[in-house]
Order: structure tokens, then sequence, then C-alpha cells
């Protein structure tokens, strides 16, 4: 049986064409005109605890620019205090935020022990006026939409108020 040496060319140029057409009405489906959502942070305090490590609720606001509703699959997030990462943790029971709609929801975590004790140590070898934080959070909106990453910083103040 003799082959033409185009035959491979012939044959696989149906296969070719259908990919491209595929890989284009994926590209055209993955919604251009999508804008991030916009995560805040909402509240944050103190839980009482039963056991040695204090717990913390730490709220979070959504705000979905898009037509669609923002199905959340889960979030993972991290506070730190002065670099030392107190607060690290996990959920997936999060409300389904609709579109041009808002929600709130609220993650409840623990504090790491051994980062607390090498922040207090920390803290007793410095003067410090105030404390670095950082809170960070990754919210995975499933499929084929980036996950929306949230970093807020700021300084709290140790110092009394002088006007009080």
């Amino acid at each position: 049986m003799k082959y033409d040496k185009y035959f491979l060319l012939r044959s696989l140029r149906p296969l070719v064409l259908g990919l491209s057409t595929l890989i284009l009405a994926g590209c055209a489906g993955m919604e251009p005109g999508y804008e991030t959502p916009t995560v805040t942070v909402s509240s944050f305090r103190a839980l009482p605890s039963d056991g040695a490590l204090p717990a913390f609720e730490i709220g979070l606001r959504v705000i979905n620019p898009n037509r669609e509703a923002l199905e959340l699959q889960g979030v993972a997030y991290t506070i730190s205090l002065e670099g030392h990462e107190i607060i690290k943790g996990v959920a997936n029971d999060l409300p389904v935020i609709d579109g041009y709609g808002e929600g709130e929801f609220v993650l409840t975590a623990s504090a790491n022990l051994f980062a607390g004790i090498r922040l207090i140590t920390d803290l007793m070898r410095s003067d410090a006026d105030g404390l670095e934080y950082e809170f960070e959070a990754k919210l995975d909106t499933g499929g084929f939409r980036p996950a929306v990453r949230v970093r807020e910083s700021g300084e709290i103040s140790l110092r009394p108020d002088a006007d009080i």
C-alpha cells in the first residue's frame, strides 16, 4: 500500500479545524466583560474560647458587579500581625452572591499558638506604637474564572487616644 506524502496532512485537517473551532468557542464563552468582584473585611472580633487558643470571627462583604450569580466554592485566608501568621484557615460553606448583588458571610478561625507566642515575645522586645496587620484571602469562584484575591494591610495603633 503506497501512501501519498500529503495523506497525513489531508486526514488531520478536519481534526485541526474542529479543535480550533472548539478553542475559539471556549474563549468566547469566558465572558470578556467579566469584572472581578470586590471583597472587603466588614468585621473582626474575638470570640469567647473554651480552650487555650483564642477564636476569632471575620466578616467578609462581597460585591458582584456581574450579571451572573457568583457561586463561591471556597475560601482560604491568612491574618498576620507583625509578619507572624497568627490565623490561617479555610471555609467551603459560602453563599451564592446574586448578579449585581452583594452578600456577607462570617469565617471562624483559631489562632496559631506558637506564632502568637513569637509575636508576644517580639512585642515585649520592641517599643512599637502600633501593630502592622495583613489580611489575605483567595476566593475560589469555580469554573474558568480566576480566583478573587484580597489583600488588606495597615496598622493598629497601640497608643491610648490623647483626646480622651
